[in-house]
């Protein structure tokens, strides 16, 4: 692992490091994440974590994964949709810029929907995630911190730009279990987070009529295939009353979308996809809150891969239902 501290820890052990001046990305629940000192760190609340000892809901430690040794700078910017335009620009040449983003905010929605559009989009290595909370019991407010002056966000995106020496290759990987079925075909007439109505196999219909009239299992993704990619989209309600379907991740007008093939166990299938990987070069790993929960992987291992289980990905754009890493070499 390149990384010196790696894990959850208490509040206190956190601001102990935080004081050391070590560099960090943070984990956790928000109200813990209010308690830190200032320093060289950026957070995002959730409260559930793949960790050596296998998967964990808590809320009283926080996920720390400490930036390489060799990292020659780090600069912390916090961007608005009007300004994320900036962010490849302001990334550095060599390293990585890595991204936290408050769920369900509308800097969130409009990374989720327009990402592809910004400037020098793919030029530079960016990846990161979605902040959330407990699933259980009523929602609260997805927050980012920007630990250098002790802000707390719900609409802005925190972003940690990392420049390592020009000898290290930075490389950011996805692994996606869920593939197009061999169902109907879904097309949308526009993009969103919110859908009403879908043509299948060419017939205009209500979505959320569709899914219910043939019981579809909404823990499996919509899938699109770009270009030989997977890219899900997950489900997060279906409203009968409202005839509303609500996503995790918007749908795009005209793509093509079905439902994901099942999966069957999770874990064991991951773990034929991702054998070959160097642990020595693993730096940074989150996977899908929807996996942690569909999947069952509390108390089970997933091998190196280890930090939050998120409200969703980023490698360059938002993903769903994946998990994303970034190794250094």
């Amino acid at each position: 692992m390149l990384t010196n501290i790696d894990g959850l820890f208490s509040k206190d052990v956190v601001s102990q490091l935080i004081g050391e001046g070590r560099r960090l990305l943070l984990s956790g629940e928000a109200s813990l994440l209010r308690e830190l000192p200032k320093g060289s760190w950026i957070g995002g609340s959730i409260p559930y974590f793949l960790t050596a000892q296998g998967g964990l809901k808590t809320q009283d430690k926080i996920f720390v994964r400490e930036l390489p040794s060799f990292t020659q700078s780090v600069k912390v910017q916090v961007y608005d949709k009007n300004t994320l335009e900036g962010v490849y620009h302001d990334a550095p040449r060599s390293g990585f810029s890595f991204m936290i983003l408050p769920g369900f905010s509308e800097v969130h929605s409009f990374f989720a929907l327009r990402a592809p559009e910004l400037s020098g989009f793919g030029t530079r290595p960016l990846l990161g995630w979605v902040s959330g909370f407990s699933l259980e019991g009523e929602a609260t407010e997805a927050l980012v911190f920007d630990g250098t002056t002790g802000s707390a966000f719900t609409n802005r995106a925190v972003v940690c730009h990392v420049e390592l020496p020009v000898h290290k290759v930075v490389d950011i990987n996805i692994v996606n279990l869920f593939e197009q079925g061999d169902g109907d075909v879904i097309v949308f007439p526009e993009d969103g987070f919110q859908i009403t109505w879908a043509e299948i196999n060419g017939e205009r219909c209500r979505f959320s009529d569709y899914l219910l009239a043939r019981k579809v299992d909404t823990k499996l993704p919509l899938v699109s295939d770009l270009q030989g990619v997977s890219l899900n989209t997950s489900f997060k309600q279906v409203d009968a009353s409202q005839g509303v379907v609500s996503l995790f991740a918007p749908v795009y007008q005209g793509f093509e979308y079905r439902l994901a093939r099942p999966v069957g166990d999770y874990v064991a299938e991951f773990e034929k996809r991702v054998a070959d990987i160097n642990g020595d070069e693993l730096f940074f790993s989150c996977n899908c809150v929807l996996n942690y929960l569909y999947a069952g992987l509390e108390g089970r291992k997933t091998g190196l891969f280890r930090g939050p289980a998120t409200f969703g990905e980023i490698a360059y754009q938002l993903l769903n239902q994946t998990l994303v890493y970034l190794t250094i070499s």
